[in-house]
């Protein structure tokens, strides 16, 4: 499945991806440690419906505690380029036509890329 969409600010990524609680379950069941922030992709068309189908079938899940929420995952790779993981947080300011990207490295320096740019979301799996 490859998937088009356009990057959109966020506001609170880094503050989540900081945090222990899922930096060192991501580490561990991703076997990287994730760049402090996130890459907010708006999916083209506004397609909810592309967002939800990513959410089927089998799905990693690190469990939140306290305050924080559940965040679910996938592996992805953007513009055949970057290997990460999409992540569905249970508590997200974000439209349900919105994802969320973690990766080892800043998204944005890597591929030269800023808000208003279009990626590609393409061999999206399953990390085990």
């Amino acid at each position: 499945m490859k998937i088009k969409g356009v990057i959109v600010s966020g506001k609170k990524g880094a503050y989540f991806v900081s945090q222990s609680i899922y930096r060192d379950k991501f580490e561990d069941k991703l076997h990287f440690r994730p760049f402090v922030g996130t890459l907010n992709v708006k999916v083209e068309d506004n397609n909810e419906q592309k967002v939800q189908k990513l959410l089927e079938g089998d799905i990693a899940e690190i469990k939140g505690a306290n305050t924080f929420g559940n965040v679910k995952f996938k592996e992805a790779i953007l513009n055949d380029d970057i290997e990460e993981a999409i992540i569905f947080p249970e508590k997200t300011h974000h439209s349900k036509d919105v994802v969320e990207f973690i990766a080892p490295q800043n998204f944005k320096e890597k591929l030269h890329i800023g808000d208003g740019n279009s990626v590609i979301i393409n061999r999206i799996k399953l990390y085990l």
